[in-house]
C-alpha cells in the first residue's frame, strides 16, 4: 500500500480510519457492498453490476532493462499508447476492467508486471532484487524502450501511483499525462522517518512488521492470506468474489517476490539500503520536485482527510484536476474502472 513519506501526515485520518476498519473486519462489523462504480468527478459513484471480465489475452515478455517483462496489451497497435501500473498486494487484474473500456476508445493499453510479480522475471540472478521507488521508474523507462514507445499516458494506484509520479518528474518527455490515485506519492527518506501520533502509525503495522526477520518469514510463508487481510482492510467496501482475488494472488508466487516487497518497505524505513547507481535519482526525488505534465489525481475512502487532494495539489504546476470517489477503497481501478478509465481519457485531452 501506499503510506509513507510527506504523505504520511495527510493520511491521519485514513490511518485513524484503517484501525478502526482492522478491527471491525476482524469481528465481523462491516457489512461490504458491491462497489463496481460509474464514472464520477466527486461524491457518491453510482453502483453497476460487476463486470464480466475475469481475464486479458495471452501474456507477451520482452527483456528490459534488467528484466524479462511480462505483460498484457489491448487496442490498437497504432493507438495512442496508456501503460497502467499497479501496486502492492495486487496485479495486472487490478486493470482488467479498465483495459477493455480503453481499447474500445482507440488506446493500445499495456499493463505489465513490476519486479517480483506474476510473469516478469530478473534476466540474472547475481541482480540486486531492490524495491527501492527510482528503480521502478527505471524499469518502465526501459519497458518503453524496448516497446520502442517514447511517450505515453502513464496511470497507477499504489506503487504504481508513486511510480507514474516520479516519470513525470524525472522524465516528463516520456510522458504525455498522468492519473495518480492517492496523489503525490513520491517518497522522502528523512521525512519519512518523522513518527506520527500512535493512531496514525497503526496504519503502518505491515511495514513495520516486514521491518523483521518474523515478518520476512511470516509474508513469505503466508502471502496468500496476508494479501487478502491487506485487501479488506484497504476497501472495506468492495465486495470481491474468492475468483477475483486468487487471479491476482497467482503473482505473488514470482520467486522474488518476497525479497522485492520487503525491500521496498525497509527501504522507505531507511532499514535497507537502495543501489548506489540510483543515488543522483534518489537525491532529485527527495526534493519533492514539481509535476509539470498535465495530470489527474484521485481521492477515494481509504485517503481519508487527504481524498480532497488539497495536500499536494501545489504539486502538480501543469494543467491538472482532482476527482473523489466516495464509497470506493484503494483499489481504485477495479472497484470503479469507468472511472478511471475517463480520467485516463480526459487527462490525455488536457
Amino acid at each position: 500500500m501506499i503510506h509513507d513519506n510527506q504523505s504520511r501526515r495527510h493520511f491521519l485520518g485514513a490511518a485513524a480510519t484503517t484501525a478502526v476498519t482492522l478491527a471491525a473486519t476482524q469481528f465481523g462489523i462491516l457489512d461490504a457492498a458491491a462497489a463496481q462504480a460509474e464514472t464520477g468527478a466527486s461524491g457518491d459513484t453510482a453502483r453497476i453490476k460487476p463486470a464480466a471480465n475475469t481475464s486479458f489475452g495471452p501474456l507477451k515478455q520482452i527483456d528490459a532493462g534488467v528484466l524479462n517483462v511480462g505483460y498484457a496489451e489491448a487496442g490498437p497497435d497504432k493507438g495512442p499508447v496508456v501503460i497502467l501500473l499497479h501496486g502492492w498486494p495486487y496485479d495486472i487484474h487490478s486493470y482488467v476492467d479498465v483495459a477493455p473500456l480503453l481499447a474500445a476508445k482507440g488506446y493500445r493499453v499495456i499493463v505489465p508486471y513490476l519486479r517480483g510479480y506474476g510473469t516478469t522475471r530478473f534476466l540474472s540472478d547475481k541482480t540486486f532484487r531492490n524495491g527501492q521507488q527510482s528503480v521502478l521508474a527505471v524499469d518502465i523507462i526501459a519497458f518503453m524502450d524496448a516497446l520502442k514507445i517514447e511517450k505515453a499516458v502513464i496511470a497507477g494506484f499504489d506503487w504504481g501511483a508513486r511510480t507514474a509520479d516520479i516519470l513525470a518528474a524525472l522524465w516528463p518527455e516520456r510522458c504525455k499525462a498522468i492519473v495518480s490515485v492517492s496523489g503525490y506519492l513520491i517518497v522522502n527518506l528523512i521525512a519519512n522517518a518523522k513518527p506520527l501520533p500512535p493512531k496514525a502509525e497503526l496504519g503502518w503495522w505491515y511495514q513495520y512488521y516486514f521491518a523483521t526477520e518474523r515478518g520476512r518469514l511470516g509474508y513469505d510463508a503466508n502471502r496468500h492470506d496476508f494479501a487478502r487481510l491487506i485487501w479488506n482492510i484497504a476497501s472495506p467496501k468492495w465486495n470481491f468474489d474468492d475468483a477475483t482475488f486468487e487471479r491476482s494472488a497467482a503473482a505473488f508466487n514470482n520467486p522474488d517476490h518476497v525479497a522485492i516487497v520487503i525491500h521496498n518497505y525497509r527501504w522507505r524505513l531507511s532499514l535497507a539500503e537502495g543501489d548506489p547507481q540510483y543515488d543522483k535519482l534518489e537525491k532529485k526525488l527527495s526534493e519533492r520536485p514539481v509535476i509539470t505534465v498535465p495530470a489527474i489525481t484521485i481521492g477515494s475512502d481509504f485517503d481519508g482527510a487527504a481524498a480532497d487532494g488539497k495536500p499536494y495539489a501545489s504539486q502538480f504546476s501543469g494543467k491538472y484536476s482532482h476527482r473523489i470517489l466516495n464509497g470506493i477503497g484503494h483499489n481504485v481501478p477495479q472497484e470503479a474502472p469507468q472511472a478511471f478509465a475517463d480520467a485516463i481519457i480526459e487527462a490525455d485531452r488536457y
